[in-house]
């Protein structure tokens, strides 16, 4: 069965260049809409299994569409939430993964000229995955962290994998993006699990767990 998928765009041409992009690529679009609060009742109604959200849209043209997808991941906290950006906002991020890193996903509107790029982020959120803009994994590895957390503890080479792994790609992706084996990254995967205190159980996935660490950082 093909993922459903509500889009939030308050630009007609872009709204529905992005729906032609996910009908190509095997998705089905339940419904669209051109304001937050639309998109909202939309996504309630319809349940999708993911949503495609520009964060700044009307009524108020703040970061309604984030209000409105936090709205609706509180309510419906199974329904995947990929946000989108006209610009890099940290807070954003954040925002969305604070409570639930299953399902997430921001990239910045550039990125969606990659047409593959972009439908696999929107197929990995969909199936529970994160989806981060490589820009936005870069800044914020980029930025001045606390000291004192767990995260101190991994070594540089177990820092990249970790940042790889928080934009959402596969063991194959990273090995691929950092010119190692596949069980050099598993290796790597396994010792960042541990030193992070990340253990299997029913609700959590470990790589969002670890995005989710990466991504907060201490405290």
């Amino acid at each position: 069965m093909s993922p459903r998928v509500v889009i939030a765009e308050d630009d007609v041409l872009f709204r529905e260049g992005l729906g032609r992009l996910l009908a190509e690529a095997g998705f089905e679009v339940v419904a669209q809409a051109g304001d937050a609060d639309d998109f909202l009742r939309k996504a309630l109604g319809h349940r999708p299994d993911v949503t495609v959200v520009d964060i700044e849209m009307p009524p108020g043209r703040g970061a309604d569409g984030l209000r409105a997808a936090l709205e609706l991941r509180a309510r419906l906290p199974d329904t995947g939430v990929l946000l989108l950006s006209s610009h890099y906002e940290e807070g954003y991020a954040l925002d969305l993964i604070s409570e639930n890193a299953n399902g997430v996903g921001y990239l910045l509107k550039d990125r969606i000229g990659d047409v593959e790029v972009f439908t696999e982020a929107v197929g990995r959120v969909a199936a529970g995955g994160t989806a981060l803009d490589p820009e936005v994994v870069g800044r914020m590895l980029g930025r001045r962290r606390p000291r004192g957390g767990p995260l101190d503890d991994l070594t540089e080479r177990e820092r990249d994998v970790l940042a790889q792994l928080a934009e959402g790609k596969s063991n194959l992706g990273i090995a691929q993006a950092l010119v190692v084996t596949p069980a050099a990254v598993e290796k790597h995967i396994t010792s960042i699990f541990q030193k992070l205190g990340i253990d299997s159980t029913p609700t959590g996935h470990r790589r969002v767990l670890a995005a989710r660490a990466y991504l907060r950082g201490p405290g």
